[in-house]
């Protein structure tokens, strides 16, 4: 894809290559205007993995115009499981950045040669060491407008997912050194705190969203669904709520893992607490909305609507993605607030504060109020773990298994402390 204004619009994507298992593309284009690309394999889809391999591409970087060059070989058992190349040219070297290892206890490897089909020297540059910043992974090289080196790389930590991280680099005889090598041996560590990059001016201290009192027409970005969003699975509004529609569950409904009408954001911190209050409408029996904590784990607290009355439960489903089912626990009946709403009967709707606590090692605990002020503790603790290559995600659903005239839940507000 290109453009002129990376704010505007974009071309339609072209199909540089065809193929399977084929996985983290880079590009360089070369002083005398060649262009060229680097990638790795994907075992678990191509059968092939742990090698990297260049191939030329057209002027315009739009079709691939030579077969693959094997330049590196990581089965020797020393750098297996390379993958997510980066390819870059300095000082007349071509440099590939690749971690190798595995993701969760893997290292930062950078190979250079003169000639960009090799042979290529490797040298291990930034590894875990001493540090809790495990498997320092797939990384890419970023300069200022300074002159300073940075790189900025993930740290895989199970249910709090992919977390980023960014290192001082410098280069010492021509090999990049990144993080802080206090050995001197060339194999950097990842620092946890450090002088920021100097670039050159002073900017306002931005951090992410994560709160939403849901006051404006637009959903935060920090808002995720499940899976592509249809418009009906929620309305936002100039009213102070956001309305999220009971989503009908499929007759083969199992668990959550394919349900997609989950509004939903990552966890924030390694502790923190998330707070909602929401006026649940029900329609029918067995419509229910809540807060969940959603992986290849899971565990929600919600209300069901049975008869004149509310259900507070909470589900627990270990292992998803293989369709398991849920564990449901029914911890009290929720009473009915018998206060007028035009055109729905009073025992049909009920405001609820619903709460999830997380602490060290994802461990959460939910609770509930009807007063906002006093929150009672229920269920069992739950430790939540992280989805497929992302972490666990925190945040509200409504659903219902019946078909016809579905309810809905006004969420007034959520709200994120640490």
């Amino acid at each position: 894809i290109k453009t002129k204004d990376p704010k505007g619009k974009w071309s339609k994507p072209v199909l540089v290559k065809a193929g399977k298992g084929m996985i983290d593309p880079t590009p360089l284009w070369d002083e005398d205007g060649t262009v060229y690309l680097v990638h790795a394999y994907a075992g678990s889809r191509s059968g092939v993995n742990s090698i990297v391999v260049i191939c030329e591409l057209n002027g315009e970087g739009t079709e691939v115009i030579s077969d693959p060059v094997m330049v590196f070989d990581g089965n020797d058992g020393k750098n297996h499981t390379v993958e997510g190349p980066k390819l870059y040219k300095r000082n007349g070297y071509y440099y590939i950045f690749a971690p190798a290892g595995g993701v969760a206890t893997g290292w930062q490897l950078v190979l250079r040669s003169k000639n960009i089909y090799g042979p290529y020297e490797s040298k291990i540059v930034m590894a875990q060491g001493k540090t809790n910043i495990n498997g320092p992974h797939q990384g890419g090289w970023v300069d200022t407008n300074t002159g300073e080196s940075w790189f900025v790389h993930f740290q895989d930590k199970g249910a709090y997912g992919r977390v980023i991280h960014l290192n001082p680099m410098t280069w010492v005889n021509d090999w990049p050194v990144i993080g802080v090598d206090k050995d001197k041996d060339g194999c950097g560590e990842p620092v946890t705190t450090y002088k920021k990059p100097n670039v050159g001016k002073t900017y306002p201290i931005v951090t992410p969203p994560e709160s939403d009192e849901f006051n404006t027409r637009h959903l935060g970005l920090q808002w995720q669904w499940h899976a592509n969003k249809k418009d009906t699975y929620g309305f936002t509004t100039d009213l102070g709520y956001i309305r999220l529609y009971a989503g009908s569950l499929s007759k083969e409904f199992v668990n959550f893992w394919e349900v997609p009408n989950l509004l939903m954001q990552k966890f924030p911190a390694e502790e923190f607490t998330a707070t909602t209050k929401l006026t649940f409408t029900a329609k029918q029996d067995r419509e229910q909305t809540g807060i969940i904590v959603m992986g290849w784990d899971y565990s929600y607290l919600s209300i069901r609507k049975a008869g004149d009355q509310f259900i507070l439960q909470q589900a627990v489903c270990k292992d998803a993605e293989l369709q398991n089912p849920e564990q449901i626990k029914e911890l009290a009946n929720i009473p009915v607030e018998h206060l007028e709403m035009p055109g729905v009967a009073d025992n049909e709707w009920q405001t609820v504060y619903l709460q999830v606590k997380v602490r060290k090692g994802a461990v959460c605990t939910f609770a509930y109020s009807l007063d906002g002020k006093k929150y009672t503790t229920v269920g069992e603790p739950f430790t939540a773990r992280q989805g497929k290559w992302i972490g666990a995600k925190v945040g509200l659903f409504c659903v219902t298994p019946n078909e016809g005239n579905r309810g809905w839940a006004d969420v007034d507000w959520f709200r994120m402390t640490k």
